[in-house]
């Protein structure tokens, strides 16, 4: 028997914003194409458990053949039930690899009482997965990362490493082996939540990263969800920023040569004109700006 929850009309529903989303950044950066074969990194997560599902769904609509293999790894966390994802995985036929290696007593030996493991445990992770993936001659590797995992990364880094960096949605490894996909990059996280419930994934909690309540990250993300629920629409305009940049209205003297400029034309003033915005957010913000003068 399989505890594989099968689809409900509720889920179906729920599904199709994210098939869309998933299906708009594919299309968006070339993050799949003929003939590859995509690794989606399966952690147990309510995330992972969406990403494969639709992953799964578009290998049989996409105009494009890929194949799809799941893959975890196990890091020797105190408790973990291994027999849940290989059930998970053999119910819905899909091929899988089950890694084992105990990077959790690496992490808990090196990491400083009261600092976060999330550094390090990635880095380890990172490598394993990295190392697998060139084994099976994946092209590609998938991973769970949805649009408010990227807005953290973005604030994170803007207020505690004073850098404008978010997590992009496709990348090449530093070694350039491995080209790492982020298919949820446009989805909301709760779109993903409103699935997962309906599909009543097997979700199997991190005791690492999981167990942390005073993470940054996760005082970033109650910021932006607070965010969300006082301006809905938010967040969604902050991720179409990311893609609108305008390098002459940064500081950035690498990204551009402020040094040379002259009297020829160029973008000047535009990038404050009224016009760019929409004018009920433009007029919105106005009433939450303090007053000048």
């Amino acid at each position: 028997m399989t505890q594989t929850a099968s689809p409900t009309a509720d889920s179906a529903r729920l599904f199709q914003p994210i098939v869309k989303g998933v299906g708009q950044a594919i299309g968006d950066y070339r993050m799949i194409e003929q003939g590859d074969r995509v690794m989606v990194c399966l952690s147990g997560g309510k995330d992972s458990y969406t990403l494969l599902d639709v992953l799964l769904h578009l290998r049989k609509k996409a105009p494009v053949d890929f194949e799809v293999v799941a893959v975890n790894l196990d890091q020797g966390q105190p408790g973990f039930p291994t027999d849940v994802l290989p059930r998970y995985l053999s119910g819905l036929g899909v091929p899988f690899d089950i890694l084992t290696q105990d990077t959790y007593s690496v992490v808990k030996e090196k990491t400083p009482e009261g600092k976060t493991t999330c550094s390090l445990c990635s880095r380890l992770r990172r490598g394993i997965l990295y190392g697998h993936a060139r084994k099976i001659g994946a092209t590609k590797i998938a991973l769970g990362h949805h649009r408010d995992d990227i807005l953290e990364t973005l604030f994170m880094n803007m207020f505690f490493g004073a850098r404008l960096k978010a997590m992009p949605p496709k990348l090449q490894s530093d070694d350039g082996s491995n080209v790492v996909i982020r298919p949820l990059a446009y989805v909301a996280e709760a779109d993903i939540i409103r699935y997962a419930q309906a599909r009543a994934f097997p979700v199997i909690p991190c005791n690492l990263c999981g167990s942390q309540e005073n993470l940054q990250r996760k005082i970033i993300g109650e910021m932006l969800e607070t965010w969300e629920r006082e301006h809905p629409g938010r967040l969604h305009n902050i991720l179409k920023s990311l893609t609108r940049v305008t390098p002459s209205h940064l500081l950035d003297r690498d990204l551009y040569d402020f040094a040379s400029l002259s009297v020829t034309p160029t973008e000047g003033d535009r990038g404050f004109d009224g016009e760019e915005y929409p004018e009920r957010e433009f007029l919105a913000g106005l009433g939450e700006m303090p007053m000048l003068g």
